[in-house]
């Protein structure tokens, strides 16, 4: 760990109220990086809802699969490694739903090409 970071940590730790303690001490609380990745891991999804009005033909089938596949891993993942991380699941169940509705779109917009 940084010594900027140590010391960013130390000051917010005396400042953290006792109710909140079990979370700031968690093994995957603000401590740690197991927090901050899903934490900023939400601009994707933040991203993925501001592309629910993009029309169909501009989506890309390859980004939206991978992100979509990439979120049903890593929500596995979050669940079988130690300490188990919630929030990294439910950032990653998020990722995988948008895009793969986005996914959902882009094809129907395809079929629908090839009737006409």
């Amino acid at each position: 760990m940084s010594k900027l970071y140590q010391g960013i940590v130390g000051a917010c730790d005396k400042l953290v109220p006792g109710s909140l303690r079990p979370l700031w001490e968690h093994p995957a609380g603000p401590k740690t990086i197991f927090f901050w990745a899903p934490a900023f891991k939400w601009g994707l999804v933040i991203g993925g809802l501001g592309d629910i009005n993009r029309p169909a033909d501009k989506l890309s089938i390859p980004q939206t699969t991978s992100l979509a596949i990439t979120g049903l891993i890593w929500s596995r993942y979050s669940l079988v490694i130690i300490p188990k991380n919630y929030s990294l699941f439910a950032v990653n169940m998020f990722v995988a739903a948008i895009n793969a509705y986005q996914l959902g779109r882009a094809f129907k917009y395809r079929q629908s090409l090839e009737k006409k």
